[in-house]
C-alpha cells in the first residue's frame, strides 16, 4: 500500500488508559475529549493549525484553570484525531489508503487549511489522493472502502472520484500500465513486489481477463457497489461482464446460492453482509441483486436466477422480486435442466412435494415470449423436420423439459389432476416430436392416482396424441391395464396403420431403387462427388429395403400358417372366407404384392385379438376394482 511521510520529530505521545498524554516537558494546558478518549495537549500547536481549534479556544473564560472541549463528530474517531494532533505537533505519521480519507474530512470540519499554516493538512491529504491514491487500484479501492463510515463523504466527492478511477481503470487491460491487480490473487513468479505507483520489482502479473476486478470489488459494501456498477454501465462496460461481477457478489453473501463454499476467516472479515446475517439483511440484498441484473436473455446463468429464486422463496422476499426472477427464467427457459426445475415447496400448506405452480408460470411467460419473438409454429416448422430434429427449436427443447419434469413429479399423490393436466396441456402440440415422454408421464400418474374415475382417466389421456408414439411406447400402451379401452383400441389402429404404411413404402422403395441405377447408368460421365453421393444414397435405400424384406418375410409365414389352419377348419368355404376378407379390406390383387396381402390380412386377425384381450383385461381391472372398493 503507498504512503506518504509528514513531519520530522520523534514520537512524544504516550497513551495511559483512556488518556493520550504529550511528553514535551511542559505541563497539558487544554484537555480535548473525542468520544471516550482524553487528549491531553497544548493550545498553541492546536490554534497555530486549526480555525475551529482557534475559536473553540479563546471561547472558553479565562478564569477556567482548566480548558476541556469536547469534538463529538471527528471523522473516524479518536484514532483519526490522534493522527491530527500528531501533525500539530510536527510528528512523524504516515498518509495511506486507509486513513486519508479520514484526515481529509477532519482536515475539513477542524479548517486545518492554508490560511493557518502553509502545507496544512487540508492540503497534504488532497495532494495525496490525487497523486497517489486515485492513480492505483488497491489504493482507490481501499479508499472507497473507508467512505462508507464517514457521512459527510459526499461534500468533497471523495466516494464519487473513487468510483471514477475504479472505472475507469476496470475498463482498460491492467497489464498496460503495471496496476497491481486480483488483491486476493498469486502472481506468476514468486520474488519480487509492486510499489505503490504500480513499478513492479520482480513478479509479473497473471495474464488478465475481463472478470480480473470481480473478487476485489466484490469486498466493498451494498450500497458502494452498487453505484460502481452504475457507474461502469454509464461508462459502456459490456452487460455480460457486470452480470458476472453481480453474479460473484451475490453467491459470495447469500448462503443459498453457495451452499458448498464456506468463506474463509479473512473473507468474512471484509463481508458487508457476512455469512450469519439475518434473513432480513440477506432478502433486502436479494431484492437489490435482483434490480443490479441487466434484463436481457442470455446474460445471466440460468442456473444462478434457480438459485436466486429457491433463495428468494426461503426469505419470503417481496412478490414483484420474484415475479422477476420467474419472467427473467422464462425467457430462457430452453437452458434450464430438469434439476433446475425441480424446486421444492416452500410454503406452508405444502400441498405438493415440489413448486408446481411456480413451473406453470414460469412456462407462461417463455410461451409468451416465444410466440413475440416469433418462435416456432405448427406453419413454420414441418413435422418430419421435427421428428428428424428433436432439438431444432427452444419450444421443442422446453417441451422435452416439461416432459420430463411431469415425470418426476407425477408419484406426488397430492398433485391434483386439474393442476398436472393444465400443464401438460400448457405445450403445444407442434412442440412435441413424440409423445413418449408425455404418455411416460400419464402412465406414472395413473399408477400413483388409482382412483381417478374413468371419465377422468379418458380425458387425461386425449392429450397423448397415438400417432406420435414410438413403436415401444405403442407396445408398452397396448398391454397397459391402466389405460382407457378407447385408447387402447386407439393405439392398435395406428399401430396397424403404420405397418400397413410400411410394407407399402417397401415395394416404393424398391421401384425408386431400380429407377435410380438406370439414372445411374445414364450419368456415367458426371463428376466423382455426384457419382459418391448416388452410391451411398443406393447404400441406404438397399439396407432399408433388406431390413423391409425381413420383416414382410415374417408377415408371410405368420399368414401361411394362418390360413392352412382356416382352410382346414373351414373345409371348402376356406378359399371363399378368405376372399370375403380380402374384399372387406380393401386389397388389389396383384401377383407381386400377393405376400404382403397376406401379412395385413394376418396382422388384422392379431388386432382384433389383441383388442379382445384388452377388453378382458379391463373387465377383470374392473372387476377388481370394485372388489376392492
Amino acid at each position: 500500500m503507498a504512503c506518504m511521510k509528514l513531519g520530522s520529530k520523534s514520537d512524544a505521545f504516550q497513551r495511559q488508559g483512556q488518556a493520550w498524554f504529550c511528553t514535551t516537558g511542559l505541563p497539558s494546558d487544554i484537555v480535548v475529549e473525542v468520544e471516550e478518549m482524553s487528549f491531553h495537549l497544548h493550545k498553541f500547536p492546536l490554534l497555530s493549525r486549526s480555525g475551529v481549534m482557534e475559536r473553540l479556544i479563546a471561547e472558553v473564560s479565562e478564569e477556567d484553570k482548566k480548558c476541556v472541549i469536547c469534538l463529538p463528530k471527528i471523522p473516524g474517531g479518536a484514532k483519526t484525531f490522534e493522527l491530527v494532533a500528531k501533525f500539530c505537533y510536527g510528528v512523524k505519521l504516515e498518509l495511506t489508503a486507509s486513513n486519508v480519507v479520514y484526515l481529509r474530512y477532519a482536515s475539513e470540519q477542524l479548517e486545518m487549511t492554508e490560511e493557518y499554516g502553509e502545507g496544512n493538512l487540508s492540503t497534504q491529504t488532497e495532494t495525496f489522493l490525487n497523486q497517489v491514491v486515485l492513480r492505483n487500484w488497491k489504493d482507490s479501492l481501499k479508499a472507497l472502502q473507508t467512505c462508507d463510515d464517514i457521512s459527510c463523504a459526499e461534500e468533497h466527492h471523495v466516494t464519487k472520484r473513487c468510483i471514477e478511477s475504479l472505472t475507469t481503470k476496470a475498463c482498460t487491460d491492467p497489464n498496460l500500465f503495471g496496476w497491481p491487480m486480483m488483491e486476493h490473487g498469486p502472481m506468476q513468479s514468486p520474488g519480487g513486489s509492486v510499489m505503490w505507483n504500480g513499478i513492479s520489482t520482480g513478479a509479473r502479473p497473471k495474464h488478465s481477463s475481463s472478470d480480473w476486478w470481480y473478487e476485489d470489488v466484490s469486498t466493498l459494501s451494498l450500497p458502494l457497489y452498487k453505484r460502481l456498477i452504475s457507474t461502469m454501465e454509464s461508462h459502456g462496460i459490456r452487460l455480460e461482464i457486470l452480470a458476472g461481477s453481480i453474479a460473484l457478489y451475490a453467491k459470495k453473501y447469500l448462503p443459498g446460492l453457495n451452499r458448498h463454499q464456506g468463506a474463509n476467516e479473512s473473507t468474512s472479515r471484509l463481508m458487508p453482509v457476512t455469512l450469519g446475517a439475518p434473513p432480513e439483511e440477506q432478502k433486502v440484498l436479494l431484492e437489490e441483486i435482483d434490480e443490479l441484473l441487466p434484463v436481457q436473455k442470455g446474460l445471466v446463468p440460468t442456473k444462478f436466477l434457480f438459485g436466486l429464486l429457491r433463495t428468494a422463496m426461503i426469505l419470503k422476499a417481496n412478490p414483484s422480486c420474484l415475479a422477476n426472477l420467474e419472467k427473467r427464467i422464462g425467457m430462457q427457459l430452453d437452458e434450464a435442466t430438469l434439476e433446475d426445475l425441480l424446486m421444492p415447496n416452500f410454503s406452508h400448506s405444502m400441498e405438493t412435494l415440489y413448486n408446481f405452480d411456480c413451473v406453470q408460470r414460469i412456462l407462461e411467460h417463455f410461451l409468451a415470449m416465444d410466440q413475440i419473438t416469433g418462435g416456432s409454429s405448427p406453419c413454420s416448422v414441418d413435422d418430419r423436420q421435427l421428428i428428424g430434429s428433436p432439438s431444432l427449436t427452444p419450444i421443442t427443447t422446453v417441451a422435452k423439459l416439461i416432459d420430463g419434469y411431469l415425470v418426476e413429479v407425477a408419484p406426488d399423490v397430492n398433485l391434483k389432476l386439474p393442476k398436472f393436466q393444465a400443464l401438460a396441456a400448457a405445450v403445444p402440440e407442434y412442440a412435441r416430436p413424440l409423445d413418449d415422454g408425455l404418455y411416460r408421464a400419464i402412465d406414472i400418474y395413473l399408477k400413483s392416482h388409482p382412483w381417478l374415475a374413468e371419465s377422468d382417466r379418458e380425458q387425461l389421456c386425449r392429450l397423448i396424441d397415438c400417432q406420435k408414439l414410438s413403436l415401444e411406447a405403442c407396445t408398452h400402451a397396448a398391454q397397459n391395464e391402466r389405460l382407457p379401452l378407447r385408447i387402447i383400441v386407439q393405439v392398435l389402429f395406428f399401430e396397424q396403420l403404420q405397418l400397413r404404411t410400411s410394407i407399402a413404402g417397401c415395394f416404393l422403395v424398391s421401384d425408386n431403387l431400380d429407377g435410380s441405377r438406370q439414372l445411374r447408368s445414364g450419368l456415367a460421365g458426371s463428376t466423382e462427388c455426384g457419382w459418391t453421393t448416388a452410391v451411398r444414397e443406393n447404400q441406404v435405400l438397399k439396407v432399408g429395403m433388406d431390413n423391409m424384406r425381413m420383416r414382410v418375410s415374417e408377415l408371410e409365414k405368420e399368414c401361411s400358417s394362418m390360413r392352412h389352419e382356416i382352410e382346414k377348419l373351414s373345409g371348402t368355404k376356406g378359399s371363399s372366407t378368405w376372399g370375403n376378407v380380402s374384399k372387406k379390406l380393401g386389397f388389389k390383387m396383384k401377383s407381386q404384392m400377393c405376400t404382403a396381402q397376406e401379412g395385413s390380412v394376418s396382422n388384422q386377425n392379431n388386432v382384433s385379438a389383441k383388442i379382445d384381450k384388452a377388453k378382458d383385461r379391463h373387465a377383470k381391472h374392473k372387476k377388481n376394482s370394485s372388489s376392492d372398493g
